[in-house]
């Protein structure tokens, strides 16, 4: 199996490490002090499960590695519709796309059937420019439950968390994706192969939708938000809304809301993705986090006051972050 990672931050290194341990054909896609630490070093994971290092090839460089089998994703979802140039020497005819975004995928509405199939949401693929650069016929959903963070170029925290879900739009069972599943659970990753992959999406949104955005402005890690009280009263209604537009669309939620909480606070002092992003500059992740719910709710005609100021005030941020 020929695997390339395209952009090996603390999630795509991970897995590609893992990946290589289990002995498939591993390219990793850097640039900068990460390519060069890899190239130097490899990719170094500290885990409570056991440290181990990983020597995989790593490139700036697409067109060097040719068309592979899965590209796995690990760009945060504003950078998609600019990946072009770098996924297009990597794709063949029957290439897969394992996107682990979080939030809401460009893909969501890709054979979902009902009334709402086909749709395309704005705040998440405005002006149809990921469609273009991503074709949803490549996609295989990937939903993360792994907490890492990169502690310097090459060096990933693992912190709690093995299993990465996947799952096809169309809710079949394809060859390719029990195919992925096996080569990562080889690696030491969990990778349950999921039909309905969409149940999954909504569960791990009611923790990126309320834990991310609340995170940033406050400065705040996941126990410290779980444990203060007017924060978690917050969180609570924001999940509570979240669920009531998923219902909407006809997906349940096989969660509670104290389950959620509960599993948040287990991972302890783990910073969000969007707290890293704030603290080293780089752009937040919110569109397809709260945005795109917020269009769903519009969509739907569901009722959404607290996701709506929380969107407000972290847009503000975010803003001003780029500016």
């Amino acid at each position: 199996m020929k695997v390339a990672v395209l952009g090996a931050g603390a999630i795509g290194a991970y897995v590609g490490a893992a990946l290589h341990r289990a002995g498939a054909d591993v390219h990793l896609i850097a640039r900068g002090r990460r390519l060069a630490a890899m190239r130097r070093h490899g990719v170094r994971v500290r885990s409570p499960r056991g440290d181990f290092t990983a020597h995989a090839h790593a490139t700036d460089d697409p067109a060097e590695i040719g068309p592979v089998d899965y590209v796995f994703l690990g760009l945060k979802a504003h950078s998609y519709a600019a990946c072009g140039p770098l996924i297009e020497p990597l794709l063949h005819d029957t290439t897969a796309v394992v996107a682990a975004q979080n939030g809401i995928p460009w893909w969501y509405f890709h054979r979902h059937g009902g009334p709402y199939d086909g749709r395309r949401l704005e705040s998440v693929d405005p002006d149809g420019t990921v469609g273009a650069v991503l074709a949803p016929e490549r996609a295989i959903g990937c939903v993360v439950y792994a907490a890492t963070e990169l502690e310097g170029p090459g060096v990933v925290r693992h912190w709690e968390g093995t299993r990465f879900s996947v799952g096809e739009p169309d809710r079949s069972i394809s060859e390719r994706c029990p195919a992925f599943g096996e080569a990562m659970r080889a690696g030491g990753l969990k990778c349950p192969v999921e039909p309905d992959l969409r149940s999954d999406i909504w569960v791990k949104l009611l923790g990126n939708i309320s834990f991310n955005p609340i995170s940033a402005p406050a400065r705040a890690t996941m126990r410290q938000m779980c444990l203060h009280g007017g924060t978690r009263r917050v969180i609570e209604i924001m999940m509570r809304e979240t669920l009531t537009v998923a219902e909407a669309l006809g997906c349940t939620v096989g969660v509670s809301i104290e389950q959620r909480l509960a599993g948040a606070e287990r991972v302890g002092d783990h910073r969000t993705s969007t707290l890293q992003d704030l603290e080293r500059g780089k752009p937040l992740e919110l569109d397809v986090l709260l945005a795109d719910v917020v269009e769903l709710a519009e969509i739907t005609g569901v009722e959404v006051p607290t996701l709506r100021t929380v969107h407000a005030i972290s847009d503000l941020l975010a803003l001003r972050s780029a500016a």
